[in-house]
């Protein structure tokens, strides 16, 4: 049996939950890492994966936890604009960049 095969059976094993909690932090933070750095290539250089990861999930503060899938595409989605509207939008509420 193969490596491959041994870690799809254990992911079939292992309930959402738990999946979500092995790697799914790590995951999302090198997809936040990537959008930051695509940015700073686009000249916004003060962008850090924090700030991209707070404006993709405050999609999500009323509907709650939405599929992996959906986060993935939100966050390699991510246009520079909506980032910018984002961080404006949190400038006027008074909300803290840090």
């Amino acid at each position: 049996m193969s490596t491959l095969e041994v870690n799809q059976e254990s992911t079939k094993s292992l309930g959402v939950q738990q999946l979500s909690n092995i790697g799914w932090n790590d995951s999302m933070e090198e997809l936040c890492t990537s959008k930051a750095e695509e940015l700073h290539l686009l000249g916004y250089e003060h962008v850090k994966a924090k700030e991209v990861w707070a404006c993709v999930s405050s999609r999500y503060v009323k509907s709650g936890q939405p599929q992996l899938h959906q986060l993935v595409n939100d966050i390699l989605s991510l246009r520079a604009t909506h980032f910018m509207n984002y961080l404006m939008l949190s400038a006027y509420k008074g909300d803290s960049f840090e």
